[in-house]
């Protein structure tokens, strides 16, 4: 009959848990039931739902565990068993996610991309939309978006357009019969009207049957890279078609049966041509407005230090004080037209996440 004389001072001795325990659960289906109705409409918010929750049912089995009714030392050996087994999962699954974080970091040191910037890595190709620490976006010219994790950004070839401008080429192979000079010029011409500048010629191959030819210039506005490839070899096709020369590979010309004053050349169309939608302004929306809120960044660091630069002179020259005066109120007028621009930009980004 003792143990019966014992019942209440064990029920006494785990009340306390039994108060962690319920608590626990209240809070828990509490906090479900609310963060599932404020966020009910916003599915990408899921992530941040589920984070919440294991958080804090990570900290009840804690409470449930300092609650019970047991010796120091035991609940030290508990919680011991519970930290050790803790960390072993996150060192067995962390391998790659802190890989993760210091590529982007590292992306993020050495500024060797931005969003805006054209890149390609391994066989992705776009414009860089998103900087995370763990993943970069790419808007593709589908407009597609492609996540890459920023390890595989710093373990793969990366191949970036540069700012400033780069080469834009294309190749053509013609017959021994067209002088060369002629050719050149024919071909220089084309990537001038195409919007390249300081063009230049490659002979890339003397074959059997004909001579490559290779057409390169400057294009100095990336922006416009994917329709200016497009555009360079609409202008060689006609530049070469208006001066009587025809494209034909070597195979076809020594197969067909023709008239010898028989040529393959199109007759001429219509001068006016249909304005066409940029691709680039189709397929890289996301890319655009990223680059622009990048822009608006780097002005306001420009802005910050020119005002740096005045405070510094301040103190140098005590007789200019009005004029540094009015340069310093020019360029905070200047930062806050910028500070609107960001606000408006960053806006716009967002819209464009939500609506994805």
């Amino acid at each position: 009959m003792e143990w019966l004389n014992s019942i209440p001072g064990t029920l006494v001795s785990f009340l306390p848990v039994l108060v962690v325990l319920a608590l626990v659960g209240g809070i828990l289906a509490v906090t479900d039931r609310v963060l599932k109705r404020r966020w009910r409409d916003q599915p990408d918010l899921q992530f941040r739902f589920q984070l919440i929750m294991l958080a804090l049912t990570f900290a009840g089995i804690l409470a449930v565990i300092l609650a019970l009714p047991m010796g120091d030392s035991m609940r030290g050996q508990l919680l011991g068993l519970i930290g050790i087994l803790l960390s072993a999962a996150i060192a067995l699954s962390s391998t790659t996610f802190i890989g993760n974080i210091m590529a982007g970091i590292m992306l993020k040191a050495i500024k060797s991309v931005r969003p805006g910037d054209f890149l390609s890595v391994a066989n992705v190709t776009g414009r860089i939309t998103e900087m995370d620490l763990l993943h970069t976006e790419i808007q593709t010219e589908d407009r597609d978006l492609v996540t890459v994790p920023n390890l595989y950004m710093v373990t793969q070839p990366m191949k970036v357009v540069r700012a400033s401008g780069t080469i834009v080429s294309a190749e053509v192979s013609l017959g021994y019969d067209i002088p060369r000079t002629r050719a050149s010029r024919l071909l220089r011409e084309a990537a001038g009207k195409a919007g390249l500048a300081d063009s230049f010629i490659h002979v890339r191959d003397l074959g059997d049957y004909s001579v490559t030819y290779r057409i390169a210039g400057l294009l100095e506005d990336v922006k416009s890279l994917i329709s200016v490839r497009s555009r360079l070899r609409e202008e060689m096709l006609d530049a070469l078609h208006r001066a009587g020369i025809e494209i034909v590979s070597p195979h076809f010309m020594n197969t067909r049966s023709l008239q010898a004053e028989q040529s393959f050349i199109p007759v001429a169309g219509d001068a006016a041509e249909v304005a066409e939608v940029s691709q680039e302004e189709v397929a890289f929306d996301k890319a655009e407005v990223a680059a622009s809120v990048e822009q608006i960044k780097k002005a306001i660091e420009a802005v910050d230090k020119e005002l740096e630069a005045l405070e510094s002179d301040d103190g140098k020259r005590s007789g200019s004080e009005a004029l540094i005066s009015a340069a310093a109120e020019k360029l905070e007028a200047r930062k806050q037209n910028l500070l609107d621009q960001l606000k408006h930009a960053e806006a716009l980004q967002q819209d464009a996440k939500h609506a994805e």
